[in-house]
C-alpha cells in the first residue's frame, strides 16, 4: 500500500510539473491573455457623482467629462481586430454580439454629436500583467450605427493595438466555448 502512495505521488508531481511547464510556453501566455474594453459615454459636467472628468491622447490631452459606468464591455465583443486605414495607419474595428450590437445603436442615436469614450487594460509585452489602463480614443457619433461595428483609431502602437485585439478575441472565443457548454 506504501509503495502504491509514493509512486501515485510521483505521478502527481510529474503531472502538475509537466502541466505547469507547457503552459509557459509563449504560445500559452498568449491563448490566456485578456484585455478589458469599456465604451463610456460623453456627460455633461454638472453631475459629478456620476460623471468623471478624463483626458484623452498622451500628445494632446483632450478633456472629456463621461459617465463612470460603461454601457458596453469587453464581455460584449464578439470579434476584433485590426485594419488598415487610407492614410497608411491603422484602426482598430470591434464587433459586438447582438446585445452589445441593440446597445451600441440605442446609444448613438440617443447621444448623436457627443462622444464615445474608449477605456482598455491590455498586456505589455514582456509582461504577463494588464498594465494600468489607459484611454484609446474619444470618437465623435456623426450616425446611427446599425452593424454592431465600432471602428475608431486608438492612441496606441501597432503592437499595442495587436495585444488589445488578442486580448479581446481570446476573451470572446472563451465566452463561446462557454456558451455551448450551457
Amino acid at each position: 500500500m506504501m509503495i502504491w502512495m509514493k509512486r501515485f505521488n510521483l505521478y502527481l508531481v510529474v503531472a502538475t510539473a509537466a502541466l505547469l511547464c507547457g503552459c509557459m510556453t509563449e504560445e500559452g501566455k498568449k491563448k490566456r491573455q485578456i484585455t478589458t474594453l469599456e465604451v463610456h459615454i460623453e456627460a455633461d459636467r454638472d453631475k459629478a457623482d456620476l460623471n468623471e472628468l478624463i483626458h484623452i491622447s498622451r500628445e494632446h490631452p483632450v478633456e472629456l467629462s463621461v459617465v463612470k459606468v460603461p454601457f458596453l464591455t469587453e464581455g460584449f465583443v464578439e470579434k476584433a481586430e485590426v485594419i488598415n486605414d487610407e492614410h497608411g495607419g491603422f484602426a482598430l474595428r470591434i464587433h459586438f454580439e447582438r446585445q452589445g450590437a441593440w446597445l451600441l445603436e440605442q446609444y448613438a442615436v440617443a447621444n448623436r454629436g457627443k462622444h464615445f469614450a474608449i477605456f482598455s487594460k491590455f498586456v505589455v509585452p514582456p509582461g504577463p500583467a494588464l498594465n494600468e489602463g489607459r484611454w484609446l480614443a474619444a470618437p465623435k457619433i456623426t450616425k446611427t450605427i446599425t452593424d454592431g461595428t465600432l471602428t475608431f483609431t486608438p492612441d496606441a502602437t501597432r503592437e499595442e493595438a495587436e495585444q488589445i485585439v488578442l486580448g479581446l478575441r481570446n476573451i470572446a472565443r472563451q465566452k463561446e466555448k462557454d456558451s455551448k457548454l450551457w
